[in-house]
């Protein structure tokens, strides 16, 4: 019992490290060979794992963080919508926007124009603000 007990918890360890990964390097091309690689693991084998562990699809999990990123340019910067999307790590405007909206329910543009800039501790605005999709 206690190996298995070490397996499941060396196999969350592996997990942690490829999504601490995708937190610090989100804006970069990453895909599921490279986050498997990261984590020791096949490919398939890290994807299964990763959606049993954290109850969602790596690339839905990156998309989601590129999202936050951009939701909080879009509320305390300036900058075009275009920008903020090659910067958070998207390829192309309109995939951008469609994700966006996905996550969000509504589009860039409108997300900035409803929301007034958040005057809060940083980690209590993000756990506010985070996208329930």
């Amino acid at each position: 019992m206690a190996a298995v007990s070490r397996a499941v918890e060396e196999t969350n360890r592996r997990m942690l490290r490829a999504r601490d990964a995708m937190d610090r390097a989100y804006a970069q091309p990453l895909d599921v060979p490279a986050l498997a690689r990261i984590a020791h693991v096949s490919p398939a084998h890290f994807a299964r794992t990763f959606r049993a562990t954290f109850g969602e699809t790596p690339h839905r999990y990156l998309q989601r963080r590129r999202v936050e990123r951009a939701m909080f340019l879009l509320r305390e910067t300036d900058r075009g919508v275009t920008d903020i999307c090659f910067e958070v790590g998207f390829g192309s405007p309109g995939t951008f926007s469609r994700t966006f909206r996905d996550i969000v329910g509504r589009s860039p543009r409108e997300y900035r124009k409803e929301s007034v800039p958040i005057r809060v501790p940083t980690c209590f605005a993000m756990a506010w603000t985070r996208p329930s999709g």
